[in-house]
């Protein structure tokens, strides 16, 4: 739609499907390099995950007046170094979730220009499995559990 996205994942395990979904670039977070080479370029960052990360370390790859936005919310407080902010002038912000009007929206949207979600149905016998695959970061996209299987 226009946006040059670059993927940013701790490992280089979801490369492929980042490619595959749309993505310009891809860069694994595991690699130092990564953080030195991406300095400065970007005009946000929407951070969806919610394990803890180094946020200063993702202030300094924003360039001027840039944003990083947090969608995922960790438990742990997330340690900011207000000095982070000041060279670029930059701003933090986040965002829980939307009022029924923008999700409808969203959805309107989604559907205009054909936007689908990628999904894994998993019948209601596999939550606990499925939520060890949570915890070892096993997930691709986001599960649905298909309510027929409810018992």
């Amino acid at each position: 739609m226009g946006a040059e996205v670059t993927v940013l994942s701790r490992s280089e395990a979801k490369r492929e499907a980042a490619i595959a979904l749309g993505a310009d670039h891809y860069h694994a977070t595991s690699d130092v390099e990564t953080f030195k080479t991406l300095a400065n370029t970007f005009d946000a960052i929407l951070n969806t995950i919610s394990p803890l990360i180094d946020l200063n370390a993702y202030l300094a790859l924003l360039g001027l007046r840039s944003t990083p936005v947090t969608v995922g919310a960790t438990a742990e407080p997330m340690p900011l170094n207000v000095f982070s902010l000041f060279g670029n002038e930059r701003n933090v912000t986040g965002s829980q979730f939307g009022s029924i009007r923008q999700t409808q929206e969203m959805l309107d949207f989604c559907a205009e220009h054909q936007v689908t979600a990628e999904v894994e149905v998993i019948g209601a016998d596999q939550i606990n499995d499925v939520y060890e695959r949570v915890l070892t970061s096993d997930v691709r996209y986001r599960f649905v559990i298909d309510t027929a299987t409810l018992a």
